[in-house]
This record gives structure tokens, C-alpha cells and sequence, in this order.
């Protein structure tokens, strides 16, 4: 106790010491004061060196044995800050003691730091302290700003200022901690600190309110830990003064005890009043900061403040910047919100405070779910869980956060499923749950995960996703011993509909490959994946359990499930991500070959392709990646289920030529397909028969003859493969290759032949055009001459003349040109994706980038289409004009004969007479192409490839000019798009030269046919007038943005206390919000760019989930839903 008022005592002393040289120069005017602002923010000299106000900085008075003893106390504290920070420290407690023996010089270094921390050299001197007026110091160092004397150490990339941030702050905590016996309390030292950081946190140099941000933001942090000690201390003085009151009523001790706590509460209200100072000088304004830094750190700031603070933080006054900074628009801004709010309802002490906050922004937080930003939108999604378990949030509020299980980026899709988990699944946010211990048995959540997958019966690409967004959370997938006993009903605890095995199957399929480390998602970058030592491991453990948990009931399985054709392509694919060699060790033989004949057996129960490639999957791996007797054995049974199906093909083929139904035939030929498609099947006796029976059924059933054509095309890969591959080839091997490859391409000639003659594609079937494309392209890519010249076997050379390159590309043009609407429906659609569209375009383009045709044959006729048939073909267009520029960096006459195609097509249009829809059609992709083709020169390409555009626009006048007027509107079509991106001079050239071509020429006698050379040239003329190129055309360019699509805004800024303002700064606050929505919409829908998983979803989801959705939900969804915030007090600099 005498320590403690000896301490005291002491403090008063120093204090009254301190305030005693204020005294004397207290009635000091105000022409002393500007002069003292004068004399100490310039030199006399015009221009100021680091050695002049080296000079005149005030050297304080140090303790020599202090200095004697640490060669260090001679660095300022700029240096110390600036170097690695281990010695701020020391620095610091030096400069305390400096302080307590003489105040003013110490307050004079201290504030010259704050100064150069700001990047202002400016010094104050010591005679001039007193007199010295914050404002005008402020408006000095304004003006020093402007004049660019200001170096900006906080955003410097210089790396002696890497750690400049990290010691200003450290330096400002030593500072108060060193403080806190004295000068913290003697409210001189730090009052005189905040009145400069408050000021210079106001004004309009971007770097003075960065570093004054952080420093006052710090010293509340600072101030917040003292706080917290003093608490600490007022706590146990008052349990001291309790048990000593009950002993004595009065006495020394007693007096003691009452003056420390005394003491101690002034000293909190003390420090509490500075915060305040801080918060209301400083944060209300800088939270709105126009620098999204300043108002990331305040948001972050508060957060610490109000967690490690609560009886001062946490209530509505503080906690409303929280609620408006989610609607910031920033993202990094809104994500230190969310964060701060995290951390709040981590403490459930704090919940019943946050009431009304709950209560006011809950919608808000439920829409940062959806955030444009992908890490806002995975915070948002982390605080809805800590308001579910607070059972803070109604469940009918969760409709649309169920709906990102199926959205693109895979974080979002994650954190919703980890929300899924924790709500529905393990039900932890369930007040009943704690008391049902049986509740958190596999069979229990797997019950629950199916009930949800019921709501995605109908699209298994959905259930994939949502099982690969749960799957990490979820113990239970990897329970495989579980749902093997549910799958045969073994002691079943929840009966399944045949709806909901099938979908337990599909899960233990993909629960399985995530265990084995497969992707079941396609990842959006397509990178390839990567695992380290410890995940490889953990991999093939995974694999070593699952052998070992199926290994008997594997078996079962299959029997069970054998007719079940959604069923068993799943459970047929499990065995490739088994270790077989466990089969040995175990001496589980038996069961081995138990699955290959099953397998074997499934291959000719079922047809379907998904069916049939998990089968000639299983047995291929099967066959490679066993050992021993094993490996022998499912060899032997490849080769009979090969020996089988070549037997049923023979006797399908007989059936069919006796006059039975083709169905045998068809699905036999499937399968061999299917089989050929992973190795060599021996069919050469078999190919004869094919020839054969093509002939006889050309004309009616085209999905047979499609099966054909690809098993003969793969039959003469399969033989050219081992041509190529034998170290000797016999000629007889060569020979018998030649007659199988021209015989195949007899049948395909006749196909393209065929539409020619009867003039409609609907009799071959868009299928089987399609197919023909694709082998004719897939053969002469195989045979191309490159391949083979120079070679031994050079007569396997084969190059395709152009007439029949110019049959190919019409069939190809007719398949482009089939609408979806119009597309087979009675077709199968299992291979769909190799009968498209993009499959045709694909084949043609692959010829001419790998020099199989010419690019003059086709190059141009596919350039043609570039605009015609959606994205798809378009990106395919674009990545082989790619190649072509790589290998041949001139394509002028590519270009121009492409833009002359398309022209020619809507000149056919006109000739025909068609309506307006039509023609109108025809020239608005005239005049795409043409943008596309033109803006591939741009920027430093136009003076790369002058001669290049040049020669297009030159070449496209003359050709415009061969049938004038007829053809004049290329020039405005085509020509005039290329002409924007040459200069001026030759812009005067194509003037020149298109007004020659009209000399004699009455144009007046046609007005309407010379309109577009009349509107060409005055555009060219105007342009040139302004010494300007034509502007860069938008129209038909479609942009690819990066990142999650846009969603719509339109939610106003929501205010805590409706009827309460706090000022202009508050008031501001929501004001933007609508104004910033209406900017939102401009962003246009990028449809082509959704994902597929967008185009298949179902609006009937999640019933299961107690959900309620309102048809209007994506017009509510936020996309980047912020405000701007209204910077009157900041300047934009």
C-alpha cells in the first residue's frame, strides 16, 4: 500500500513539472505563434536537403551513461521504425525516462516523428511548443504535400520500408504500455498526440490519412489492453476492500484500498474518454474513406475493439458501422465486416446483445452469401452458421443459400455444403440434439443425405455436385462398410425406394473416387491436379480400405443390382479404384473371378453406353492391374467376351440379312464399338460382312450404318497403329490396309455424294451427316501426307483433291446450318456430344491446322462461320485462326475470301427474295465478321500488320467495284471495318482510289444501288476531317469476363435506428445504395458464359429443406450490393 501512494505522489510531482514551462510563455500571442510555425516548417534556404533538417531538428538532452551504455539511444525514432523494430523497445523506454526529467524537448521528438511517419519532413522546435497551433502545423504540412516534398513510406516498394507498418504500430503499443504508470494519464503527452493524428486523418493528402489512420487506430487497440489491466486491477482492489470491510469498518488500510480503486476507476474513465476522442474525431469520419485501405482498417479495428472491449463497444453506437460496411463497395471492406461479425457471434456471451443488430441486418448477411466476390461470399456463408447456431435465422430464410450447392465456384459450393452438414445432416444446430445420441450414427445422416439427393432424382450431374460439396464434411460417405449394408438391406434402419438405392449407389461411387483423390466435379481452370507425399498416402490408404470393405459384398452388390441399368454402370466402375493384389494377401481369389464373370455378364445384359464403357473399363484395368494366376485370368476372360461378341456380331449380321429386325445387330455393334474405342478387337473377318450389309441398309436405319462406318474407322486406326508401331511391316500388312481404308472411303464418298443428288440431308439423318464428317476428317487427318512422305511408307499417303474437300465442307455447312429445333427426335441421344455441332466444326478445322487440306480449300469457308452459330463454334474458330497466324502470319486472302463468303451468302438472301428477318440477318453477319475478323488488329498490330489490312481493304474495294453498283455494299459491310484501323495517309489513299473508280460514272442514275459507296466515303472524309480513325467497333464482339457472374442489385443501405441520425457521415451512408443498383443493371446478362450445371438446374429443389421460394429470388440476390461512400470529409487525392 505505501508503494502505491508513493507512486502516486511521485506522478503528481512529475506532473506539475511538466505543466511548469507551460506557465511562463502561456500568454504568448498569436504573432509569436505564426512565427513558430514559420520558423519551424522551412528552412532558409529555397530547397530543403536531408542534411538541412538534419540540423535543425531539436537535439533533446540525453542521459550520457544511457548513451554510454546503448550506442542505439542516438537513432531517431524514424531510423528505428524504419530498420527491423527490435530495438523499438529499448528506444522507447529511453525516451519515456527522457520525458519523465524533461517533457518538452521529449514531446517535441515525439511529435517530429509523427511527422516523418507521414513522410512530411517537417520539425517543430522546442522554444516554439506552447505557442504552436495544431491547425496551423496541419495546414504546413498540407501545403508541403502539394508541393510533392512528401515521401510515402506506407505504400513504398522499396525493401528497406517493408516493415514499416508493422513497427509504427509496434511502436505506438510500447509507447502506451511504457506509458501507462505516468505519462499516459498526465493529459498532456497523449492529447497533444491525438490532437495532430485527428487532424492529420482529415486531410486531403491520401498518405497523411493513411499512416494518421493506423496510428489512432492503433493507440485505441493500445489504450483498450491498459484498459483491460486496470480493469483486472479495479476488480481485485474491490474484492480486497470487500473481505477488508467485513474484518474492520474502518482503518488505514481500508483508506488505502478505497483511494486505489478510486484511482483506478479515474484512471479507466480516463482512458475510456480517449477512445472516444479517437473514435469520433477519427473513425466516423475515415470509415468512409474514399481509400478502401483506411476503410478496411477502421472496419478491422472496430472489430478488435468491440471483441476484447465489449462493455465499451458493445452496443448499437458501435455496432452500426459493422451493419453499413456490409453494404461497402469494396469487397475487402465487406469481408472485414463479415469477419468482425464472425468473431462477435463466436462468443455467445455476446448474442443477447446483438439483438436488435441481428434483428436489423440479418438479411443482409443471408444475401452475403451470394456476394459477387467469391471470398465475401464464403465469409457470408461462415457467419449465416454462426446465426444458425444462435437459432438466430428461421429456416424458410435459407431458400436461396440451398441453391448455391449448385453454383459455379467451387468455394462457395463448400462452405454451403458445410452449412448443409452442420443444419440438416448432423443437425447441430439443433437445440434437441445434444439428447439423441443415436442421432449421429452413419445410417442416420446418410438417411438424411439421401432425403435431400431425392429432390435431384432426375439430374445425376446435380447429385454429383451436391455430394462432392458435402462429401469433406460428411464421415458417413466414407463409412463404406455402412452403405454396403444398406444397399442390401442388411438390418435396415431406413427403407429405400428404388429412387432412393439408385442414388445411394451414385454416392458410394463418388464417395469413392474422392477418397481415391479423382475429381467427380470438372474444375473450372482444368488444371491438372497435384497431391503431396502425406495426400498420396492418405490415397492409397483410402484404396486399401475400400478393396477391404467390399471384397466379399462386392460380389452381392453386382448380383443384386445386375438388370438395374441406372444402377450397376456405377457399381461396375468401383473395381478400377480398388488394389486388387489384396485379393492374393487375402486369398479372396474366388471372389475375384466372381466379378470379372459378372462384369462379363453385365457387358451383354445391358446396351447402353454408360453401361458398357464401366464394363470394358473394369475389364481392362482388371486384365493390367492384377497379378499372378489373377492377371492370367482376366485375360482369358477379355479374350472369350472379345470371341463372344465378334460371334454375335457375325449371327446379328445373318439375322438381319434373313430379313429379321435390326436390333441384335444394332446393339452387338455398340458394344463393339465401345470396345474398340480402348483396344485392338480382332474383326478383320468380320469386315467384309460390314461392306456388305452397308450397302443393303444405307437407306434405312442410320443409326446402324453410323455404328458401322465407326467400327470399319476404327478397325483401320487400330491396323495403321500397328503398322506404325512394328519395328518390320510386310506388305501384305500394307496392302491389306490400303483395300480396308478405300473401301471405307468408297462407302463414306457415297454418303457425301448422296445429299448432293437427292438435295436434302434428312434422308442420310443429321446423325449419321455428322458421322460421316467426322471419320472422312478423322481418316485423312490419319492418312495425311505429311505422315508418311519420306518414308517407307509413303503410299499411305493420302491427300484429298478439292472438289472433294468442297463435297466434305457442304455436308459439314448443311450440319451447321440445322437448327436445334430441327434435330432428329427419334435419334439416340447417348452420343449427342459426337454429333454436333461443334464435333463438325471441330473435325473441319483440325484438317486445316494440321496442314491436311489446304487453308485455301477450306480455311476461308470455316472463317466464314465465325459469327453464325453461338460461342461454341466461335471459340473453335477463333483458337484455329490461332494456329493459323502462328504458322503463317499473313492471312489477308483468308480474310478477305471468308468476308466475300459471307457476303455472297446474303447476296443469295437478296435473290431469293426472302423477307426482311432474313436479309436483315445475313447483313448483320456481314458486318460481325467483319468486326471480329478486324479487331485482331489493334494497338501495336495495326503498325505490325499494315500491309496486311491494306491489302484486305484494297482487295475488298475491288471487289466491291467488279458488279457495281450490285456488290457496293461490301464496302460498307466489310471494307469499312478494316479502313478504321489504318492511319491517316492511307486512309486518304483508299479515298482516292474508291473516287477514281467513279470517274465517267453517273451515279445519280441509280441512287439506291450507290448509297453505299455514298455513305462510305462521307464517313472516311469525316474521320480524316478529324485526323482520326474510325471509333473501335462493339457491336458482335462478345467479351469474356472473368470471375462469378454479375448478379443483380437492388437492396438499400439499412439503417439501425430509423429515426436517429449521427450525422452527415451516417446520413450518407445509405443514400448511394439505390444509385448504385441502377448502375449494376446496366452489366448485361452473359448467358453463353453460365456454366451447364446452371442451364440443367430445377426450380423444384430442396423441398426436403423446408424451403420457400419466391419466384422473384434472383432479382433480390446481391451481386457486388455496396454503397459509395460519401466522402465529404476526404478529398480524392
Amino acid at each position: 500500500m505505501e508503494e502505491a501512494e508513493t507512486s502516486t505522489r511521485r506522478f503528481k510531482r512529475r506532473r506539475a513539472q511538466t505543466q511548469a514551462p507551460g506557465g511562463n510563455t502561456a500568454g504568448a500571442g498569436t504573432e509569436n505563434r505564426e512565427k513558430a510555425v514559420d520558423e519551424a516548417g522551412r528552412s532558409p534556404e529555397g530547397e530543403e536537403s536531408p542534411d538541412d533538417f538534419q540540423e535543425l531538428r531539436p537535439q533533446p538532452k540525453r542521459n550520457r551513461t544511457a548513451e554510454a551504455a546503448d550506442p542505439k539511444a542516438d537513432r531517431s525514432f524514424i531510423e528505428v521504425i524504419k530498420g527491423n523494430g527490435r530495438h523499438i523497445p529499448q528506444v522507447v523506454k529511453l525516451w519515456v525516462e527522457r520525458y519523465e526529467k524533461n517533457p518538452k524537448p521529449a514531446m517535441v521528438e515525439i511529435l517530429n516523428m509523427l511527422f516523418e511517419a507521414c513522410g512530411a519532413r517537417y520539425y517543430l522546435k522546442e522554444e516554439f511548443l506552447d505557442e504552436t497551433d495544431v491547425d496551423d502545423v496541419v495546414v504546413a504540412l498540407v501545403s508541403l504535400a502539394k508541393q510533392g516534398e512528401v515521401e510515402d513510406y506506407q505504400n513504398s516498394k522499396r525493401k528497406e520500408f517493408k516493415n514499416f507498418q508493422d513497427n509504427l504500430l509496434t511502436f505506438w503499443n510500447n509507447l502506451v504500455i511504457e506509458c501507462q504508470n505516468g505519462p499516459l494519464f498526465d493529459q498532456v503527452l497523449f492529447d497533444k498526440c491525438m490532437d495532430y493524428i485527428i487532424a492529420l486523418s482529415c486531410t486531403p493528402p491520401r498518405v497523411y490519412r493513411q499512416v494518421a489512420s493506423l496510428m489512432g487506430l492503433q493507440l485505441v487497440t493500445s489504450f483498450i489492453t491498459v484498459a483491460k489491466a486496470l480493469g483486472a486491477q479495479r476488480e481485485t482492489t474491490q474484492r480486497q476492500l470487500n473481505a477488508e470491510k467485513k474484518k474492520r469498518t474502518e482503518g488505514p488500510r481500508l483508506e488505502s484500498l478505497n483511494k486505489r480503486l478510486s484511482a483506478t476507476h479515474e484512471q479507466i474513465t480516463m482512458i475510456e474518454e480517449m477512445m472516444r476522442k479517437i473514435f469520433t474525431g477519427l473513425f466516423v469520419h475515415r470509415y468512409r474513406d474514399i481509400d478502401p485501405n483506411i476503410r478496411m482498417s477502421c472496419i478491422e479495428s472496430l472489430g478488435v475493439w468491440i471483441l476484447s472491449y465489449p462493455s465499451l463497444f458493445l452496443q448499437d453506437l458501435y455496432l452500426k458501422y459493422l451493419g453499413w460496411t456490409l453494404n461497402d463497395k469494396n469487397a475487402g471492406v465487406r469481408k472485414a465486416s463479415v469477419i468482425a461479425l464472425q468473431n462477435l457471434y463466436e462468443v455467445d456471451d455476446n448474442v443477447p446483445t446483438l439483438g436488435l443488430f441481428t434483428e436489423r441486418f440479418s438479411n443482409r448477411m443471408i444475401e452475403l452469401a451470394d456476394d459477387i466476390d467469391v471470398s465475401v461470399a464464403v465469409c457470408g456463408i461462415g457467419l449465416v452458421k454462426q446465426l444458425l447456431r444462435h437459432q438466430l435465422l428461421p429456416d424458410d430464410d435459407l431458400g436461396p443459400l440451398y441453391d448455391l450447392l449448385i453454383d459455379e465456384p467451387p468455394e462457395i459450393r463448400h462452405a454451403i455444403g458445410a452449412l448443409v452438414y452442420d443444419h440438416l445432416i448432423a443437425q447441430k444446430f439443433n437445440s434437441q440434439s445434444g439428447s439423441k445420441g443415436s442421432d449421429d450414427t452413419s445410417e442416420v445422416h446418410l438417411g438424411r443425405m439421401i432425403q435431400i439427393l431425392r429432390e435431384f432424382s432426375t439430374d445425376p450431374i446435380l447429385i454429383i455436385y451436391v455430394i462432392d460439396d458435402v462429401w469433406e464434411y460428411m464421415k458417413a460417405m466414407k463409412d463404406w462398410k455402412c452403405i454396403i449394408s444398406m444397399l442390401l438391406d442388411e438390418n435396415p434402419v431406413i427403407e429405400l425406394t428404388d429412387e432412393d438405392g439408385t442414388n445411394l449407389v451414385r454416392l458410394l461411387s463418388a464417395s469413392v473416387k474422392k477418397a481415391v483423390g479423382e475429381r467427380i466435379v470438372p474444375a473450372t481452370d482444368n488444371r491438372k491436379q497435384h497431391h503431396n507425399k502425406a495426400q498420396k498416402e492418405s490415397f492409397e490408404n483410402n484404396r486399401r480400405d475400400i478393396t477391404v470393405a467390399m471384397m466379399k459384398s462386392y460380389p452381392q452388390l453386382l448380383r443384386k443390382f445386375m438388370a438395374d441399368k441406372a444402377k450397376i454402370p456405377s457399381l461396375i466402375e468401383i473395381v478400377v479404384h480398388m488394389k486388387l493384389e489384396l485379393y492374393s494377401l487375402k486369398r479372396q481369389e474366388q471372389s475375384f473371378k466372381s466379378i470379372l464373370k459378372l462384369v462379363k455378364e453385365a457387358f451383354f445384359k445391358h446396351g447402353e453406353k454408360d453401361a458398357l464403357r464401366s464394363c470394358v473399363k473394369a475389364m481392362n484395368y482388371c486384365s493390367t492391374e492384377s497379378q499372378g494366376e489373377l492377371q492370367d485370368f482376366a485375360r482369358n476372360q477379355l479374350k472369350e467376351l472379345e470371341d463372344e461378341l465378334i460371334a454375335k456380331v457375325k449371327s446379328a449380321i445373318k439375322e438381319v440379312e434373313d430379313g429379321d429386325d435390326e436390333y441384335s445387330l444394332l446393339v452387338n455393334l455398340k458394344r463393339l464399338y465401345e470396345l474398340q474405342l480402348s483396344r485392338a478387337v480382332a474383326v478383320g473377318s468380320l469386315y467384309d460382312d460390314f461392306v456388305r450389309i452397308l450397302r443393303s441398309l444405307r437407306s434405312s436405319n442410320a443409326e446402324v450404318v453410323s455404328l458401322l462406318l465407326l467400327n470399319m474407322y476404327l478397325h483401320v486406326a487400330w491396323s495403321l497403329h500397328s503398322i506404325v508401331s512394328s519395328e518390320t511391316v510386310s506388305t501384305d500388312s500394307v496392302t491389306s490396309l490400303l483395300h480396308t481404308r478405300n473401301v471405307l472411303f468408297e462407302q463414306l464418298e457415297y454418303f457425301l455424294n448422296t445429299p448432293l443428288a437427292d438435295g436434302e440431308v434428312g434422308k442420310l439423318g443429321n446423325q449419321l451427316a455428322c458421322r460421316v464428317c467426322t471419320i472422312l476428317a478423322e481418316l485423312w487427318f490419319l492418312f495425311r501426307m505429311t505422315n508418311f512422305s519420306s518414308t517407307k511408307l509413303e503410299n499411305l499417303g493420302y491427300f484429298p483433291d478439292s472438289s472433294l474437300c468442297q463435297k466434305f465442307w457442304n455436308l459439314c455447312e448443311q450440319q451447321l446450318d440445322i437448327t436445334d429445333d430441327t434435330e432428329d427426335e427419334d435419334v439416340d441421344k447417348e452420343y449427342v456430344e459426337e454429333t454436333n455441332r461443334d464435333a463438325v466444326i471441330i473435325a473441319a478445322a483440325k484438317l486445316v491446322a494440321s496442314d491436311t487440306v489446304s487453308k485455301d480449300d477450306l480455311g476461308s469457308d470455316i472463317i466464314s462461320h465465325y459469327v453464325m452459330h453461338g460461342t461454341g463454334v466461335a471459340e473453335i474458330i477463333k483458337h484455329l485462326i490461332t494456329v493459323l497466324r502462328k504458322k503463317d502470319d499473313d492471312l489477308s486472302t483468308t480474310f478477305l475470301e471468308a468476308l466475300k463468303k459471307a457476303f455472297q451468302r446474303h447476296m443469295l438472301e437478296l435473290s431469293r427474295g426472302s423477307d426482311e428477318s432474313a436479309t436483315g440477318k445475313s447483313s448483320r453477319e456481314c458486318r460481325d465478321l467483319a468486326v471480329r475478323l478486324s479487331s485482331m488488329f489493334v494497338g501495336a498490330a495495326r503498325n505490325k500488320h499494315r500491309q496486311e489490312i491494306l491489302k484486305i481493304v484494297k482487295d475488298g474495294v475491288e471487289h466491291a467495284f467488279l458488279d457495281a453498283p450490285k456488290h457496293l455494299s461490301f464496302l460498307e459491310y466489310s471494307v469499312l471495318h478494316f479502313v478504321s484501323k489504318l492511319p491517316a495517309p492511307d486512309i486518304m489513299d483508299v479515298i482516292k482510289d474508291v473516287q477514281n473508280r467513279t470517274e465517267g460514272v453517273n451515279t445519280e442514275e441509280n441512287p439506291s444501288g450507290w448509297r453505299p459507296y455514298h455513305i462510305f466515303l462521307e464517313i472516311l472524309h469525316e474521320k480524316y476531317a478529324k485526323n482520326e480513325g474510325l471509333p473501335e467497333e462493339k457491336e458482335g464482339v462478345s467479351v469474356r469476363r472473368r470471375g462469378r457472374p454479375r448478379k443483380q442489385r437492388n437492396v438499400q443501405g439499412k439503417r439501425l435506428f430509423d429515426g436517429h441520425s449521427s450525422g452527415e457521415e451516417e446520413d450518407s451512408i445509405g443514400s448511394s445504395d439505390h444509385e448504385d443498383g441502377q448502375d449494376e443493371k446496366q452489366d448485361e446478362d452473359e448467358d453463353d458464359e453460365a456454366p451447364l450445371i446452371h442451364a440443367i438446374r430445377s426450380s423444384s429443389k430442396l423441398r426436403s429443406l423446408r424451403v420457400s421460394r419466391d419466384d422473384s429470388k434472383s432479382q433480390n440476390r446481391l451481386g457486388d450490393s455496396s454503397r459509395v461512400p460519401d466522402d465529404s470529409t476526404a478529398s480524392r487525392a
